[in-house]
């Protein structure tokens, strides 16, 4: 290598090896299997590790027309949930060269302008979650790989999906509830037009249709905790026997319903057992402390990424939806 260069350059990785520079491309590109000889890879990749050569990624994905960057689709909701969902995927894109980008659907749950003049021409893949689907028409493009987060495999948009045991969780709300001896049940659902809150919906209703004597009734509220406390105080205020046991498809609901169970003179959980699911920051921050499902947000984030990088490699990413956990506190208790 020349005195004063700054860097070293593939033809010092040739010469260093006694090889060509299109051999030098061959191993470190690693197309080299039947066109190099295994000893000859060896001394490229010697002569490389000792210069301290890396190849000049940003020419290279010119040459192949990639940017290696991955778009995160995620609805403009204010949790932290997605904020990790972004720190798994990142770490992992981190590890083969990625970036990512995080684009929350500026509406919510809504349509989505495209934030680049080309979508196509400007990323590698989607990584989307099905509450900000939407954003999709203006985003994915016809020939991006997109892979769906909390999505339904039967119907999905993407090439892959990546998903939560949602229902494994609200069964193991409901076995908890159930076995604390409640009956009358209150579901808080998420006004919210999405597989994932279908699915919380359809499992509640179909484990209590099977418990002799129990009862649901449904309120539906945005997730906020302004509209949870709304529609919390018209449910109890309702007629008919008074729920002893409030099912949250989101933390920050119960928040909400804390707020409407005491504005109604009711104590949680006292008079009311609440639960949520997330298991956001907030869900230890209220008193008493939530008793909820813990979603792993990071592992999410890991997984989808992962069976990105698949997809793009034409690889079958990893079967199977991510175990959830119930974390009782002390938001729940027999009814009284």
């Amino acid at each position: 290598m020349a005195r004063g260069s700054t860097r070293p350059t593939s033809r010092d990785v040739a010469q260093a090896a006694g090889v060509s520079q299109a051999a030098v491309s061959l191993v470190l590109g690693d197309k080299w299997r039947g066109r190099v000889s295994e000893p000859t890879a060896q001394r490229v990749r010697e002569a490389a590790l000792e210069l301290g050569y890396r190849p000049n990624l940003a020419a290279r994905n010119l040459r192949l027309g990639r940017t290696r960057t991955v778009l995160l689709v995620v609805p403009a909701l204010t949790t932290e949930f997605f904020a990790e969902v972004y720190t798994g995927a990142a770490r992992v894109a981190a590890e083969h060269g990625f970036g990512v980008v995080l684009y929350p659907s500026p509406e919510g749950v809504g349509p989505a302008r495209d934030p680049f003049a080309s979508a196509a021409a400007a990323l590698d893949g989607v990584i989307a979650s099905s509450m900000a689907a939407d954003a999709l028409t203006a985003i994915r493009g016809d020939q991006l790989p997109l892979v769906m987060l909390d999505s339904d495999p039967q119907g999905s948009l993407g090439a892959a999906t990546v998903n939560l045991d949602i229902a494994d969780g609200i069964r193991q709300v409901t076995e908890h509830l159930l076995s604390l001896g409640h009956r009358r049940f209150l579901h808080l659902a998420a006004d919210v037009p999405s597989w994932t809150f279908e699915i919380r919906a359809r499992e509640l209703s179909a484990r209590l249709s099977a418990v002799p004597g129990a009862g649901l009734r449904t309120a539906h509220a945005p997730i906020s905790v302004a509209g949870a406390l709304a529609a919390t105080e018209a449910a109890l205020a309702a007629p008919g026997p008074r729920p002893t046991a409030l099912v949250c498809d989101d933390d920050k609901l119960a928040v909400g319903a804390y707020k409407a169970a005491r504005r109604a003179g009711l104590r949680v959980p006292d008079d009311l057992s609440v639960t949520g699911l997330d298991d956001l920051g907030l869900a230890t921050a209220i008193d008493p402390e939530l008793t909820t499902v813990r979603l792993d947000a990071e592992l999410f984030g890991e997984r989808g990424m992962r069976a990105l990088l698949a997809v793009m490699e034409g690889r079958s990413p990893e079967e199977g939806d991510i175990p959830v956990h119930l974390v009782v506190r002390g938001s729940t208790a027999p009814p009284s």
